[in-house]
């Protein structure tokens, strides 16, 4: 014959002890699951921005300079002449004219100007060299650099120029085009980054 618990004050300390054992191991889990949860804050770094370029000018960059993942963006507006030059000009003196890496820009950008629409560039604004942010020149200034050079960004820090496509010039310290961030156009006046073109 099996032993019963005849005690019935022991019997509900059990219970209470069982219970209080769940208690204690879901007071336990959930913290635990949590802490694997991307914060508040790591999910709006990792959020897609819009971006308005209503006001940007043929020649200008978009300021004040937005930020995406907590990197800058540089979003410019380029002159007819300047896609010209682009579609046209000489690219000997530069390392990946045909934007041939495949991981700097989206098939969508894989064209003369890197971009959706051949007006605006939208780039990562860090060097692929050591990751400095360079300067924008939007017009051709052959006082300080090679006539060859027919603007764009240039780093101070090393001397890499990338032309106003964000490829860089042969033999500079940079190894590779700007990145181009995965974007696309939620209208004529509004781009969103963080978000691919064909899936908008």
């Amino acid at each position: 014959m099996s032993e019963t618990i005849s005690n019935p004050s022991r019997r509900y300390l059990l219970i209470a002890t069982a219970g209080l054992t769940a208690i204690g191991g879901v007071a336990t889990a959930v913290p635990f699951v949590r802490a694997w949860e991307p914060s508040a804050r790591a999910r709006a770094l990792g959020a897609p921005i819009r971006i308005d370029i209503s006001k940007l000018q043929p020649g200008e960059q978009l300021g004040p300079m937005p930020a995406w993942r907590g990197q800058p963006i540089f979003v410019i507006r380029r002159t007819p002449e300047a896609l010209d030059r682009l579609k046209n000009g000489d690219d000997s003196n530069l390392a990946d004219p045909d934007s041939e890496v495949e991981s700097q820009q989206p098939n969508y950008a894989v064209n003369a100007w890197r971009s959706i629409v051949p007006e605006i560039g939208v780039y990562l604004g860090l060097c692929t060299h050591l990751g400095c942010s360079p300067k924008y020149y939007g017009a051709v200034e052959p006082k300080f650099f090679p006539p060859e050079w027919q603007g764009g960004f240039f780093c101070p820090c090393h001397g890499s120029r990338f032309d106003l496509a964000g490829r860089v010039g042969r033999n500079l310290p940079a190894p590779n085009n700007l990145l181009v961030p995965p974007h696309s156009y939620e209208s004529e006046k509004v781009i969103v980054i963080g978000v691919e073109e064909q899936t908008a």
